[in-house]
């Protein structure tokens, strides 16, 4: 699982923050895109990489759509799928996310739960992630059963524009409350279906050393990255126990959240710095927002100071 320390925040690490997203659907699932159509979007619109989870389930053969052939200098691809092992407590199936799967990863076993394929995925070296929480009723004892997954989607834009579901942070922070450290990650989980209202509303900006898929998802197990639907962190620097310097692109809130009620914020117009005092805070972690006066945010994962 994600450990994040004051540490291990990515902005000072070496080489740089590449733009991704990690959830999305083409014509080999239900999705209105092929698979080229789905690259050659997010590659002409300023990312640095995909990942294509396309569903896995008995209607679409349980495959994984293999995107090695799109690969680039400039642009690549991580091999991933949306899988659906057992039930929830809702009697839904389950919807995780891995990204960074071998090819050959059994995608269906008899039997399976959703343990069973989470705990399989990490074993095969994926990112593994709780899908959209909030969308379809997730519970915190769910995820408990899983005994393991590196990240929560904060924010899809799919269930944002379908039905107003999109924020999962509130699911999150339970999860915090209980000692479970994961990340957050925000995705568009395109399916390009209402003329592209779920293109281009969530992603990540993943610092790794190299645009390589190995470099991609070693960044994202270690906990290098940061969750955006518009905004961007420059910097977020914390100092001993005592001081966070964050800078970012300009924004109308720069917030300070952690384990109890309220939070640390200045408000202003164009904010491209601010500096919290975290002497008296008592809190376990704590995870920085930047919001804009589009109200677009970016997030950072959450930052155990124990």
């Amino acid at each position: 699982m994600t450990t994040l320390t004051p540490n291990s925040l990515p902005f000072a690490l070496p080489g740089r923050f590449y733009r991704g997203n990690l959830h999305g659907h083409s014509t080999n699932s239900d999705g209105d895109w092929t698979p080229a159509e789905y690259i050659r979007q997010y590659r002409q619109n300023g990312y640095d990489f995909v990942a294509l989870t396309d569903h896995c389930l008995e209607t679409y053969g349980y495959a994984i759509t293999d995107t090695r052939r799109f690969r680039s200098d400039d642009f690549t691809t991580l091999i991933g799928a949306e899988l659906h092992p057992g039930r929830i407590e809702s009697g839904s199936p389950w919807h995780l996310l891995a990204v960074g799967l071998p090819l050959d990863f059994e995608t269906h076993c008899e039997g399976d739960t959703g343990a069973s394929v989470a705990r399989r995925a990490i074993e095969a070296g994926a990112f593994v992630a709780a899908a959209h929480p909030n969308w379809y009723a997730l519970t915190v004892a769910d995820f408990e059963s899983l005994g393991a997954a590196d990240a929560v989607e904060c924010y899809n834009g799919t269930c944002d524009a379908g039905n107003d579901r999109g924020y999962s942070w509130h699911f999150i922070d339970m999860l915090l409350h209980r000692g479970h450290r994961v990340g957050a990650i925000a995705v568009d989980d395109l399916h390009a279906h209402d003329q592209m209202a779920d293109f281009m509303r969530g992603w990540v900006f993943v610092k790794a050393a190299e645009l390589t898929p190995e470099a991609l998802l070693q960044a994202l197990k270690a906990g290098h990255y940061y969750s955006s639907t518009g905004a961007q962190l420059h910097n977020v620097e914390l100092v001993g126990r005592g001081r966070l310097v964050v800078e970012c692109s300009p924004a109308a809130q720069i917030l300070v959240t952690g384990d109890r009620a309220g939070s640390l914020r200045v408000s202003g117009v164009g904010l491209t710095r601010a500096e919290f005092d975290l002497t008296d805070v008592d809190s376990r972690w704590l995870r920085v927002t930047a919001r804009d006066a589009a109200d677009c945010r970016a997030w950072t994962n959450p930052l155990w100071l124990g």
